[in-house]
């Protein structure tokens, strides 16, 4: 499974057979290669990959040591991809358009944005319970019962309540490569994907 790590830029709209297409836009690589995992040492093959800048006053000790052995700076985000269709070596430079061409379909994952404690209506749709329900004035947006009683006298784990949403790992299947920009690290992608902009995403085949 070939992949990459990316920053997200932001969406807009590119135009194909006349055609309007909303697509995101996505910071690529360069990644270098920070460990290469073998089954005789790790008991699993697997490529490390780096991406992004970081100071080396933020960087721990025996994280400097670890990048020093790759002859890199130290990277802000360290991703392992297992079954890499290529041999790498360490210290290996991976760029979007050697891992990626315009036409296929890539899975992207990342963390969503975190929107604090939410009701019922905005984390789970609900519609709430009416203006005008047996006389309650105040409680459009509340849910109502949960319905528990004499029986079963609890209420059941997972009933769908309020409660912190977002920011979680999302995978999104399937997105198509429109198109690559190999001297700016740049590709873009159909649709939507997870996070806030300058947020870091991987990129899967």
């Amino acid at each position: 499974m070939s992949g990459i790590i990316g920053k997200k830029i932001g969406m807009t709209t590119i135009f194909t057979n006349g055609e309007a297409v909303p697509c995101t836009v996505i910071e690529a690589g360069p990644c270098v290669v920070t460990q290469v995992r073998t089954e005789e040492n790790d008991g699993y093959k697997a490529i490390q990959l780096g991406f992004g800048e970081k100071k080396e006053k933020r960087t721990t000790k025996a994280l400097m040591g670890h990048f020093k052995k790759a002859d890199t700076t130290p990277k802000r985000k360290l991703v392992e991809f297992k079954e890499f269709e290529k041999d790498l070596a360490l210290g290996e430079t991976i760029r979007v358009e050697d891992v990626f061409e315009e036409g296929e379909f890539v899975d992207i994952s990342g963390k969503t944005k975190g929107k604090g404690f939410q009701g019922v209506v905005k984390r789970h749709g609900f519609g709430g319970v009416g203006q005008s329900t047996h006389g309650q004035h105040n409680r459009g947006r509340h849910p109502g019962s949960i319905g528990a009683c004499s029986y079963p006298a609890r209420v059941f784990k997972g009933i769908k309540m309020g409660g912190r949403m977002g920011h979680t790992n999302v995978t999104i299947q399937n997105l198509k490569v429109l198109r690559l920009f190999p001297e700016k690290n740049l590709i873009l992608v159909s649709g939507s994907v997870p996070g806030a902009k300058n947020s870091i995403i991987t990129l899967h085949k």
